[in-house]
């Protein structure tokens, strides 16, 4: 059995079982979820699930670096893309949170020593009996929602950071009844 959210769309199926809920180290791969899930804001996560791999090409592999140097002709070159979803703020944004992102690279070491530190690099299961029962926020994003919002980064709000807690595995929000549940991953 896993979360009923997953439905039966395979590439769902296949992201709850392989990625959700998975502790994510990597700068790169935190970017890019960041970045995903606030993409996502008024969407679902499906819609932004099958872009995917057009966002991995449009914006160069998710390559924070590249994307923090992102001018107005490419801003205009991605609202013309259809693989993406073509949202000038979202877009304007990405190019945003990339040059924050490296601020906070800078002063932290990394991304992950900044995140992970607001919960002792611990990872938080929770023991969630059903979908309804599992919050759209908590305390705890909002408190990183407003220091990301502080640092100078966009469409990290209260409810997009703790889904995006959830997709790189700083909280396990996988049902009891879940296979995944039942993994113990560190």
């Amino acid at each position: 059995m896993r979360c009923t959210w997953a439905g039966a769309d395979p590439l769902m199926m296949k992201y709850h079982d392989e990625e959700w809920g998975i502790p994510i180290h990597d700068d790169r791969k935190l970017f890019e979820f960041l970045i995903l899930e606030g993409a996502q804001a008024g969407l679902s996560w499906s819609t932004v699930l099958k872009k995917r791999e057009n966002y991995r090409a449009a914006f160069d592999g998710f390559s924070y670096e590249r994307i923090a140097g992102y001018d107005e002709k490419k801003i205009e070159e991605l609202m013309q893309n259809p693989g993406i979803i073509r949202n000038r703020l979202k877009i304007i944004s990405t190019v945003n949170n990339a040059r924050a992102f490296m601020r906070m690279r800078k002063e932290f070491g990394s991304f992950d020593s900044y995140l992970w530190s607001f919960v002792d690099g611990k990872q938080i299961k929770n023991s969630f009996r059903s979908l309804k029962d599992i919050p759209a926020k908590t305390e705890l994003s909002d408190r990183i929602s407003k220091d990301l919002k502080k640092r100078g980064m966009n469409f990290v709000g209260s409810t997009i950071i703790y889904a995006f807690m959830q997709a790189v595995g700083i909280v396990d929000d996988h049902t009891v009844d879940c296979f995944r549940h039942q993994i113990s991953v560190r």
